[in-house]
């Protein structure tokens, strides 16, 4: 009696430990955010009136604060120089929200003063996004192909899938520097003090925690299409 055979390809464990560190990443900001969105800050401002606080102790005045609907779907848009928070973070007077609104501020504040990782990376933006669209199609036509289109084609996906993840990695610094800038600005002004301080920083390391997973799965990525198809290589 014949059995089937199952081939183990052990690149996928790249893939199974870029998906771990995703949802430990995940799963650490939920509950951290959770646990000081029930604690209430004690200046009493919301998340809005601190953003707008924190921006006008910078002198920045042309920036508006809008509310978007979801769950941290909070982000500040450069195009039309918006800092949008979600429902949760808008209206909310917790220690979370007003460290997530701050956080949004950071970015503002990146955007004034020119901040170069920020220029960079809304370069990227729409050649990542074309990059992580066209990867995998030109691979799996490559794998499609007996010539020696072939290995071309290959290999410009796995160069159009590089773009993407050097995105990942610029975006790093961008989301560490506005952290840091928003726990600065919230000790000196005032709006927190004490403890709160470092719960806000809680909060923030958390949810930077989910940068650092994606741009960590990113390159397990880019290491097993290498690993797969590293110089030019064929499997039969």
């Amino acid at each position: 009696m014949m059995y089937p055979m199952f081939y183990f390809d052990p690149s996928y464990v790249l893939i199974l430990i870029g998906l771990l560190l995703s949802m430990a990443a995940s799963a650490k900001v939920n509950s951290t955010y959770a646990r000081y969105a029930r604690v209430g800050a004690r200046c009493g401002m919301t998340g809005a009136e601190a953003a707008k606080r924190l921006l006008n102790s910078q002198g920045i005045y042309d920036v508006t604060v809008r509310r978007v609907p979801g769950k941290l779907t909070d982000h500040y848009d450069p195009r039309n120089k918006t800092v949008n928070l979600s429902e949760s973070v808008y209206g909310s007077t917790s220690i979370a929200a007003i460290g997530v609104a701050a956080h949004e501020c950071g970015h503002a504040m990146q955007d004034a003063g020119g901040y170069v990782p920020l220029r960079v990376r809304g370069a990227l933006v729409p050649v990542a996004n074309f990059g992580a669209q066209i990867s995998w199609p030109l691979i799996l036509i490559g794998l499609l192909f007996s010539s020696g289109s072939s290995s071309m084609l290959i290999t410009l996906g796995i160069l159009m899938f590089s773009l993407s993840v050097l995105f990942q990695l610029v975006t790093l610094p961008v989301e560490f520097n506005a952290s840091s800038r928003a726990v600065n600005l919230l000790d000196r002004t005032g709006i927190l003090a004490g403890q709160e301080v470092g719960q806000t920083r809680q909060v923030l390391s958390a949810a930077a925690l989910t940068y650092v997973a994606a741009a960590a799965a990113s390159i397990l990525q880019l290491f097993r299409l290498l690993y797969l198809f590293g110089g030019n290589r064929r499997r039969d």
